[in-house]
C-alpha cells in the first residue's frame, strides 16, 4: 500500500496524519494518505491520481522526513552495509531522506515498495533526482501489496523498515505490523509514521461563515476514516496503540518520538498553494457529510476570483507533527 501523506489522509493527510490521510499523508492533502489504488488497495483511494498533491505535500514535509531519516539511520550500526525498506513509499519524499541519509554514511541499499506502479514510478523518479548519478546507494523497486499473504516475497531482510500513515489501511492492522516486523534482520528497527497532530492552516476566525471551520471538517474527515476502516473487507479492530502494536509484534524497546512540519505565517506561494489543496481536498472528502452554511464558506474561500479565496490571505499557515513510532527485532 503507499501512503502519503495522507494526513493524514491527506496527505499529510491522515487524520491521524496530520490526519489520517495520505493524504498519503502524509499532509496537507487529500487523502489518508500514503496509500493505495483502485485494485490494488483496500481503501478504495485512487492514490495513482494523487500523485501531484503527494508531491505537494513532500515538499512541505522535506525538513521533517530529513529528521526522521536521520534519527532513523542513526540506529543502525556504523560499518552495517544498511539496507532500509520503504514500504507504502507515495511519490517518494520520504525515499529520498534517507538515500541522502545513507548517501552521508557512505552507501548502501534502499528498497522502495509500493502496490501502485506509478507511485513506485514516482518514487524512483526523485530518488534518482536526489542522487544524481551517485552509485553508492543501490535503489530498486518491488511492486507489492503489504495486505497480501506472500508480501515479503522478494523483498530482502532489512536493518530499517519504514511505513508511513500505510498499516492503518490494512484490514488487519496487528497482522500488517508483524508482517512488516518479520523483513527485519536481526537487531533491525521497524518505523511508522501513524497518528501524530492533524494538519493545521487556517485561523480559526475566517470573516466568512461560523469560526471554527477547520474544527469542523477536521472531525469530519476523522469520522470519514473511521467509516473507510468500517468498509474495509475484514476490518480487524485495533482497540490500542501503535507501541503496544509493535510490542506484540515481537519487537523490543518500542519507542517514539516526533517531528513538527511548521510553516508560519506570512505564507511563502507553495505554501499558499499547498493550503488551497489541503482545504480543496479536504472539502472534496467531507462532501455530502457539511452543512449548508458550510459548503457555502468553502466555495467562497475556493473561489480564487473571489476576495474570500483562502490564497490570497496573509494569515494561512502549515503546522502539523508526525509521530514515529519504532521497535527493534
Amino acid at each position: 500500500m503507499s501512503a502519503h501523506s495522507h494526513e493524514q489522509a491527506g496527505t499529510h493527510g491522515h487524520p491521524h496524519s496530520h490526519g489520517h490521510g495520505h493524504g498519503h499523508g502524509h499532509g496537507h492533502g487529500h487523502g489518508h494518505g500514503h496509500g493505495h489504488g483502485h485494485g490494488h488497495t483496500h481503501d478504495g483511494i485512487d492514490w495513482a491520481a494523487m500523485v501531484d498533491d503527494l508531491r505537494r505535500d513532500d515538499a512541505m514535509s522535506a525538513d521533517a522526513n530529513a529528521e526522521i531519516a536521520r534519527r532513523l539511520v542513526a540506529l543502525i550500526p556504523a560499518g552495517v552495509e544498511a539496507t532500509v525498506l520503504d514500504i507504502g513509499a507515495g511519490a517518494g519524499g520520504q525515499s529520498v531522506a534517507f538515500a541522502r541519509e545513507l548517501l552521508a554514511r557512505g552507501g548502501g541499499s534502499l528498497v522502495i515498495v509500493d502496490a501502485v506502479p506509478e507511485l513506485l514510478e514516482a518514487a524512483q523518479q526523485a530518488v534518482k533526482v536526489a542522487l544524481d548519478g551517485d552509485d553508492r546507494v543501490r535503489v530498486r523497486t518491488v511492486h507489492a501489496d503489504a495486505a497480501a499473504a506472500d508480501f515479503g516475497a522478494g523483498i530482502p531482510a532489512a536493518d530499517l523498515v519504514w511505513a508511513s500513515r500505510m498499516v492503518h489501511h490494512l484490514p488487519d492492522q496487528q497482522a500488517g505490523t508483524a508482517r512488516l516486523a518479520g523483513l527485519l534482520r536481526p537487531g533491525g528497527w521497524l518505523a511508522l509514521a501513524e497518528g501524530g497532530l492533524s494538519m493545521r492552516c487556517l485561523p480559526w476566525e475566517l470573516g466568512v461563515g461560523a469560526p471554527g471551520l477547520q474544527d469542523r471538517l477536521l472531525a469530519l474527515r476523522d469520522a470519514g476514516f473511521a467509516q473507510m476502516r468500517a468498509d474495509i473487507t475484514a476490518a480487524t479492530p485495533m482497540p490500542y496503540g501503535w507501541n503496544v502494536a509493535l510490542s506484540r509484534a515481537g519487537l523490543a524497546d518500542a519507542t517514539s518520538f516526533s517531528v513538527l512540519i511548521d510553516h508560519p505565517a506570512p505564507p511563502a506561494p507553495a505554501v499558499r498553494e499547498s493550503v488551497v489543496a489541503w482545504l480543496g481536498g479536504l472539502s472534496e472528502r467531507v462532501g455530502e457529510r457539511i452543512g449548508d452554511d458550510d459548503r457555502a464558506t468553502l466555495a467562497a474561500l475556493l473561489d480564487p476570483a473571489a476576495d474570500t479565496f483562502i490564497g490570497a490571505r496573509e494569515d494561512i499557515y502549515i503546522l502539523g507533527a508526525t509521530t514515529v513510532f519504532l521497535g527493534r527485532r
